[in-house]
């Protein structure tokens, strides 16, 4: 049986700070998680920034709030030399920077939040469940870094509970267990980081989840799976093969009918996505809104290429409740999938039966894309943040939209007097009615106290 590994409490290295925050959000004063150890000549301001929802404190300024715009959380000092973005989702690892390198990413969850900075792991939001793995189920609203695992590579964020992967190549997952999410052969919550124990030799480089099931990919390209399935597929396992207890597998599996290796893995509500070394898409599972994209709604585990992308180069793949979208080797967003709410980002609120180019995006050179369960984002090569979708709880960051915003909008920062500087965004995360994003400030520091 495998154990809680790490579960101990340690002492902070003197580079990271915790803090208080006080009753309102808009008068604590933005707290410094991280700043080098060495003279910080070098260093580059890093902000996070959250919006839409927040009554689970999600968004992580202390208090149950909405932010219509986004709204500083955290700022980071970083070696502008070397630091880059954790592995994403669906993004191939693109990164060519040699020897010691700070990662920083984020994540957003149905109700939680993530930091990563140099291994270490912040989390806030509702705690239901046990999905910030403290060993309680009682929300955080401010960014609290957990004492009890670190070495983290990349951290993504469920429904009701977390997946990690570490610098060992070892996936560990916490929270609520239902339909077998954490992999971990039983279904009741894990309120502690607790070892994925997969039938997969060497390490795991690369993983995804999203409302109930978790993907993982070693080295060599083999894509394992567990969780949810009622029927629909997302697994790609075939008849037979699952599901072990009640709707779920709690197993690791491996996907068989996957021909090559694969790369990248994105987990969509009922449907999942894999990109090969060469940028083909595979995809399978549900299929009633056109998730899958090929023209019919047709669904079924067996994974299956794209036909309309033949000779496309995707580098990287993200994934809705029930849309999707793909980046390409040239800059260019391509959506399929529901339409309801604008979040495929043609101007209209159609299904799209086959991915299609975003017209509006045209004239951009976008680098990173991200989707939330009804909403979508595109980071450009200039650091400009679009978002399009669903708006009802402000989660675009833009106020005054309509509820549904079936076209890019630019989203806008206040430009506040604490002498940074523009924002250059280099990542974003959407979840259900919240989203963050990482930008880039100014090349030298905020005053250190």
């Amino acid at each position: 049986m495998s154990v809680v590994v790490r579960h101990r409490s340690r002492t902070l290295s003197r580079h990271f700070y915790s803090f208080s925050s006080s009753s309102s959000s808009s008068s604590t004063k933005v707290p410094l998680l991280y700043k080098p150890q060495d003279d910080a000549n070098d260093a580059v301001t890093l902000q996070l920034l959250s919006w839409g929802r927040g009554a689970s404190g999600q968004l992580g300024g202390g208090i149950e709030e909405n932010r219509l715009y986004p709204t500083p959380v955290a700022n980071l000092l970083v070696p502008r030399s070397s630091f880059t973005l954790s592995p994403t989702p669906g993004r191939r690892f693109l990164d060519n920077k040699k020897g010691l390198v700070l990662e920083v990413g984020v994540s957003c969850g149905l109700f939680h939040s993530s930091l990563l900075v140099d291994g270490k792991l912040w989390i806030w939001g509702k705690g239901d469940g046990g999905r910030l793995g403290f060993g309680h189920e009682n929300p955080v609203f401010v960014p609290t870094l957990n004492p009890h695992m670190d070495s983290f590579k990349s951290v993504e964020l469920g429904g009701l509970h977390s997946v990690a992967l570490t610098s060992l190549g070892e996936v560990f997952t916490w929270g609520y267990g239902g339909f077998g999410a954490l992999g971990h052969s039983v279904y009741h919550r894990e309120l502690f980081p607790r070892l994925v124990e997969g039938s997969w030799s060497g390490k795991i480089c690369h993983i995804a989840t999203s409302g109930t099931h978790t993907a993982a990919i070693t080295e060599t390209g083999e894509l394992y799976t567990w969780g949810r399935d009622e029927g629909d597929g997302r697994l790609g396992l075939g008849p037979g093969r699952g599901p072990n207890e009640g709707g779920g597998l709690s197993i690791p599996t491996k996907v068989k009918e996957l021909p090559m290796p694969v790369t990248a893995v994105s987990c969509g509500g009922f449907f999942t996505m894999a990109l090969t070394e060469q940028g083909q898409l595979w995809n399978w599972g549900a299929n009633s809104n056109y998730e899958l994209g090929r023209g019919d709604k047709v669904g079924g585990w067996k994974p299956k290429p794209i036909p309309n992308l033949e000779g496309v180069r995707i580098i990287q793949i993200a994934s809705g409740g029930y849309h999707s979208l793909a980046l390409t080797d040239d800059g260019k967003v391509l959506s399929w999938g529901h339409g309801g709410h604008g979040q495929l980002g043609h101007s209209s609120i159609q299904n799209q039966k086959v991915p299609e180019p975003i017209k509006a995006l045209s004239d951009e050179h976008v680098v990173y894309i991200a989707c939330g369960g009804s909403s979508s984002a595109a980071v450009t090569h200039e650091g400009k943040l679009y978002m399009w979708g669903n708006a009802k709880d402000s989660q675009l960051g833009v106020p005054g939209l309509p509820e549904v915003q079936p076209c890019p909008v630019e989203v806008k920062f206040l430009m506040e007097d604490d002498g940074l500087g523009p924002h250059n965004v280099l990542s974003v995360g959407v979840g259900a009615s919240h989203a963050m994003c990482l930008v880039m400030r100014k090349f030298w520091p905020l005053p250190i106290v």
